[in-house]
């Protein structure tokens, strides 16, 4: 309530990404001052809840609900979004060397659709300084997972030398990996999810994951992040070369190019649009990955979450953990003890004790 009548006026009379950066130095300063987090949490936290906090990939998730990547595109406010709820969250996307992305104005609130569009371009300062931010966390309350990408200068014939210099450069310091070829805001990247690229793509980041964890004495998760603007032919060759690399999970989806069913002046820019109309889209995805992986091969569901509603029902598609990002730019982080709140609600309704039971189930 407080972020609708105050915080989300204010914000929504700025620019956009004036907005964006207001909020992640606030929430970075915010765990530099004495008192502050435990104020955050007690406004905005969520005690973590049995039936809803999860293990995957041999990591315990507080809460089923993360912070999608791109909003904490530095690790700059990870014990800040921490405090407000979330049980995991994505940072990055992170390249190896840090760039500038794209010029502004590059982010836009379609207010009457709920949703944004970004065509950020992958703007980051880079794996060197996103290890030192990763190391200097004293307390890691949540997993936080680093979504990595290629430079735009890197040509796509050698975008693995840049995957694989991310894991090689943040491996000590990630819960797990998410591979970003998904994002339709730098130039190409998207062909990488085809083809014989996808498959060379994946063998260099898995055998980089391999030698990695040899090289620390530990395994780690890497997953897939995929785009929703795909035929069912060309996800169904995406899904069984995915499997079929040895990868540990999908992410379902990133944004769409589509524009269908928009009413705000801001459709007719360009980049990736996220919010509300993805959601169906999202979801679809999610319910076709599970079907052809027959619920072999953990899904995260990213993709216009608003509700408790929305997420059930892509864990009811085949999710496990869910994501959102646009959400809380419009509800504020109210929207987490909602999300929390509802979901228990629903499993209760539906006769569930743990949240893992309700995964796939309306393709069952």
């Amino acid at each position: 309530m407080l972020y609708r009548t105050l915080g989300k006026p204010v914000f929504f009379r700025m620019d956009p990404e004036n907005a964006h950066h207001l909020v992640i130095n606030g929430l970075h300063t915010a765990a530099a001052v004495p008192g502050m987090l435990p104020l955050l949490r007690g406004m905005y936290g969520v005690p973590e809840a049995p039936e809803l906090a999860t293990d995957l990939f041999g990591i315990h998730f507080p809460s089923p609900v993360g912070l999608a990547a791109g909003l904490d595109k530095n690790a700059d406010a990870v014990p800040g979004f921490s405090a407000i709820g979330f049980g995991f969250m994505e940072v990055g996307t992170v390249t190896p060397l840090g760039q500038p992305g794209n010029d502004r104005p590059r982010l836009f609130r379609l207010p009457s659709d709920e949703a944004l569009i970004n065509r950020m371009g992958f703007n980051n300062r880079g794996t060197e300084a996103m290890a030192q931010r990763l190391k200097a966390l004293k307390h890691r309350p949540i997993p936080i997972a680093v979504n990595i990408g290629k430079n735009k200068i890197t040509p796509n014939e050698e975008a693995y030398r840049d995957y694989e210099k991310c894991i090689s450069d943040l491996y000590e310091y990630a819960d797990f990996f998410v591979v970003n070829i998904s994002s339709p805001n730098t130039p190409d990247l998207r062909k990488l999810q085809h083809g014989n690229e996808l498959a060379s793509l994946l063998t260099a980041v898995t055998d980089r994951m391999t030698a990695e964890a040899k090289r620390h004495g530990k395994s780690k998760a890497v997953l897939v992040k995929i785009a929703p603007d795909v035929s069912f032919d060309e996800l169904e060759y995406m899904v069984d070369t995915i499997r079929n690399s040895g990868v540990s999970g999908i992410i379902a989806t990133n944004t769409t190019l589509s524009r269908d069913g928009l009413t705000h002046q801001n459709a007719r820019e360009t980049g990736g649009l996220s919010g509300k109309p993805l959601n169906a889209r999202s979801t679809e995805i999610i319910s076709r990955v599970y079907r052809q992986t027959e619920g072999r091969l953990p899904i995260i569901g990213s993709g216009g979450i608003f509700t408790a509603e929305d997420a059930y029902a892509k864990i009811r598609a085949g999710a496990s953990l869910v994501e959102i990002y646009t959400a809380l730019i419009y509800e504020g982080p109210e929207i987490n003890r909602k999300l929390h709140r509802g979901l228990r609600e629903l499993l209760r309704r539906d006769g569930y004790r743990h949240i893992s039971e309700a995964v796939g189930a309306d393709l069952r």
